[in-house]
């Protein structure tokens, strides 16, 4: 039998704490079924369709890293979202088939000591593009405006300070001339939790859990509250949001690498193969309101 993280805390969890509807929800879902009743698919897209249309965006994501060489360009793309959203494999796909050297991943740890005296933005400014580079943030400074309020990992007084300072910081690397694209990642509640069960009898997905998972089960509505102040507050013309609903992932990897390409001209680039973005799972912010009032 599979020793399960945590002594088994997410399958206790989904059997004696998630709401009814959650727990019905995983419970009578097929593997490809959409669990949310509000996603506009019932299930997820057929697997030659995606491959398909994957196999023409990793052509474009080619083109479009050789013109950021060239050119020298600089882009970062950050990735956030609530956990299990699917941050890893979209950026998995992004990556896949870039030059390492010139398509980086940045995915930092807990702070140390020193970095915690430091200015917040310190760290993640040592990781920025050079010339003829592309960055992709597995999370990024946006720590301070979700996960660290649910878990009491700032003041609200350092918060707020990162508020007031966001805009400008991010005018910065936009007048600077860097490609900046913010790329949230939402998954239903009953969806998540699904994949959390499947990583926690996974050996090879356990990895993956965390502490902060596990209690976070318990804080679904701290999150929702966290996250829509967040976007309230950074949600701007220079640097907008792009969220996609991620409960299929299938749509959303092609969505968000559809995205960064529409949004940067490079040479080469053929529209008719990039598609449209699906702007029935991709918009603003407001599609966490009116895409989850049932979650």
């Amino acid at each position: 039998m599979t020793e399960r993280p945590f002594d088994g805390a997410i399958t206790r969890y989904y059997e004696d704490e998630a709401p009814a509807s959650i727990r019905e929800a995983v419970a009578e879902g097929s593997k490809r079924d959409i669990l949310s009743p509000s996603f506009p698919y019932d299930k997820w897209m057929k697997k030659d369709a995606y491959e398909a249309e994957m196999a023409a965006l990793q052509r474009e994501l080619v083109k479009m890293l050789a013109d950021v060489r060239a050119t020298g360009k600089r882009v970062v793309v950050v990735f956030e979202g609530r956990d299990a959203s699917g941050k890893g494999g979209t950026i998995k796909r992004f990556r896949e088939n870039l030059n390492p050297r010139s398509a980086r991943i940045v995915a930092l740890a807990k702070p140390t000591e020193r970095e915690a005296g430091q200015w917040y933005f310190q760290r993640y400014i040592d990781h920025l593009p050079t010339a003829g580079e592309i960055v992709l943030f597995d999370r990024s400074w946006y720590n301070r405006g979700v996960v660290e309020k649910v878990f009491g990992f700032c003041t609200d007084a350092q918060r707020e300070k990162f508020f007031h300072q966001l805009p400008e910081f991010e005018e910065m690397l936009v007048s600077e001339g860097i490609h900046l694209f913010k790329i949230w990642l939402n998954v239903g509640r009953a969806e998540q939790l699904r994949r959390f069960l499947a990583r926690e009898g996974d050996p090879l997905k356990q990895w993956k859990l965390s502490a902060i998972d596990v209690e976070g089960l318990h804080k679904w509505d701290d999150y929702t509250r966290a996250i829509s102040e967040t976007m309230e507050r950074s949600h701007t013309l220079i640097a907008p949001w792009t969220v996609i609903r991620a409960d299929d992932k299938y749509r959303a990897r092609l969505n968000a690498i559809r995205a960064v390409l529409r949004g940067i001209d490079y040479r080469g680039r053929i529209s008719g193969v990039l598609g449209e973005i699906d702007d029935s799972i991709v918009d603003g912010p407001r599609i966490l309101v009116t895409g989850d009032r049932d979650e």
